[in-house]
């Protein structure tokens, strides 16, 4: 069975992945607030599902193509380095926007809100760190079946990731009134995430750890 250890362990990355801004608070606030609680959440269920893809892709066999082509390990990671960046220069570049700033998005269909929630989780770079190369850490090989451990393990970064999310959907429009009414608060948010975002890229491009095996 998995260790206690591993599972405190997984769950206090996940909180801290989940906390740091990226493109699914992005996206999921940027929606919750344009278009209401009811968009955030269907865009919540796409980014649930993109974690499932994750977890069964990392578990049946995604992180040994990394170990066997390192290059495409080093390519992938930088690529989302660079993007993690992107993001960063977007929030504190001059004129640059908070999440938490209503911008005029257009209604779309629940379809559409659930691929592109899918999608932003898919293609972001966090979570495909975290699969592949964080959460395999806290397996034992001591502690028994090792595929059983990784779906365990990857349950709950899935469950703390999803009721965190869940909060936040929830929460986006009182957040973002608060802020508006309070531009100095909104400016520091901007700011305190654009540097989130600038040392998590930094953190990224510089480690220079292998993938660890699933």
């Amino acid at each position: 069975m998995v260790e206690l250890s591993g599972v405190l362990g997984v769950a206090m990355v996940a909180l801290g992945m989940v906390l740091t801004p990226g493109p699914n608070m992005i996206y999921l606030v940027s929606r919750s607030i344009t278009q209401g609680r009811r968009a955030g959440v269907v865009s919540l269920g796409g980014v649930a599902v993109g974690f499932l893809v994750y977890l069964l892709a990392t578990n049946l066999g995604l992180s040994v193509v990394f170990l066997a082509v390192p290059e495409l390990y080093v390519a992938v990671k930088l690529a989302g380095a660079a993007y993690l960046a992107y993001l960063a220069w977007n929030a504190l570049r001059p004129g640059g926007l908070s999440v938490f700033t209503p911008e005029e998005l257009p209604h779309d269909s629940s379809r559409k809100l659930f691929t592109m929630g899918l999608t932003t989780n898919l293609l972001n770079p966090k979570i495909a760190i975290m699969y592949l190369s964080l959460i395999p850490q806290f397996i034992s090989l001591e502690a028994g079946n090792v595929l059983l451990q990784g779906f365990l393990l990857g349950s709950v970064q899935i469950a703390v990731a999803l009721t965190v999310n869940l909060g936040i959907v929830l929460a986006a429009g009182a957040i973002a009134v608060f802020l508006a009414r309070r531009p100095s608060w909104l400016r520091a948010q901007r700011y305190l995430m654009g540097t989130a975002l600038g040392l998590l890229a930094v953190s990224v491009a510089t480690d220079t750890s292998a993938p660890a095996r699933a």
